[in-house]
């Protein structure tokens, strides 16, 4: 992609504008200088249809000055602003800028509301009326659009409800690290590391053993001998490890689906979801908040 961000782009663009802009002002001279010469009944001479004839009606002059004024307002909002490539225009202005300066205005203005949680823990604020409807609505702008209105998540979004976390033991400082830098969830593809087709299918029958899920027992005995290629992430007994992030396939939690084909279609075609880090969207109080509001939901009782 790195021909569609050179210099080149900046200045076609800027060239492309210029010339536009030239050539709306040229096509007002030119058609002020043309004069035709009508004929006896104010026609042009053109006739389509038959009868259907072309007036010798110039536009009213105060339609053209207002094509004169647009020209003239483009060559001046093109030397002050930024409309000609990469030029930053006379003011200096840009949407980024103007973007950053209204968002401290509005930090500024809220400032006093999260110097009140400010170093409390958070799961007192989570005891807090007032921090928490700051943090529902925190968690609705910002979270909301992946785990659900409801924080139950949906596929391949973990439901932040039921206190199953892959990374961590789903405590504050877990939540509040996972907030600020985002996590990166990776589960490589399996199926050349565990065999044949049919060795895959018989894995995924013996994963679905390990949660008591209906399964074909032939199969699933056949499926512990590869158990092997998954035990480094998920453990000799299935249960999972935080320190490699790879789920409890022990449970009844299927975060990207359960069932054969979705085991199947996980050993063959592995994972790789990411959260991105909020830190850049939010400050540390707000995501001291939002820690508290988030481990509450997991800790509702």
């Amino acid at each position: 992609m790195s021909d569609f961000t050179s210099d080149f782009w900046h200045l076609f663009v800027a060239g492309v504008t210029v010339i536009s802009i030239l050539a709306c002002a040229f096509f007002l001279w030119a058609s002020g200088k043309t004069r035709v010469m009508p004929a006896a009944d104010n026609t042009t001479g053109h006739v389509w249809d038959g009868d259907l004839r072309e007036w010798n009606n110039p536009l009213p002059r105060w339609w053209v000055y207002l094509f004169i004024i647009t020209v003239v307002f483009a060559l001046g909002y093109g030397l002050l602003y930024p409309m000609l490539g990469s030029s930053p225009g006379a003011l200096k202005w840009s949407s980024h800028e103007q973007w950053a300066s209204e968002r401290a205005k509005a930090l500024a203005a809220v400032e006093p509301l999260y110097a009140k949680f400010r170093g409390t823990d958070p799961k007192d604020l989570a005891k807090d009326a007032n921090a928490m409807a700051v943090g529902e609505r925190l968690y609705m702008n910002y979270c909301a659009q992946c785990h659900g209105s409801d924080a139950r998540g949906s596929k391949s979004f973990p439901n932040l409800t039921d206190n199953d976390w892959l990374g961590g033991d789903g405590g504050p400082d877990y939540i509040k690290t996972t907030i600020t830098q985002g996590r990166v969830g990776v589960m490589p593809p399996m199926a050349a590391a565990v065999g044949t087709p049919e060795d895959v299918r018989n894995l995924a029958h013996y994963v679905l053993s390990l949660s008591g899920s209906p399964h074909d027992a032939v199969r699933a005995s056949q499926g512990q001998a590869k158990w092997g290629a998954c035990a480094a992430c998920h453990g000799p007994d299935g249960k999972g490890m935080h320190a490699t992030g790879a789920p409890n396939l022990t449970d009844q939690i299927w975060l990207h689906g359960w069932g054969e084909e979705a085991i199947i279609r996980g050993i063959n075609q592995g994972y790789n979801n990411v959260m991105p880090a909020q830190n850049a969207l939010l400050t540390a109080d707000q995501i001291h908040v939002l820690t508290g509001y988030v481990w509450k939901l997991s800790h509702a009782q």
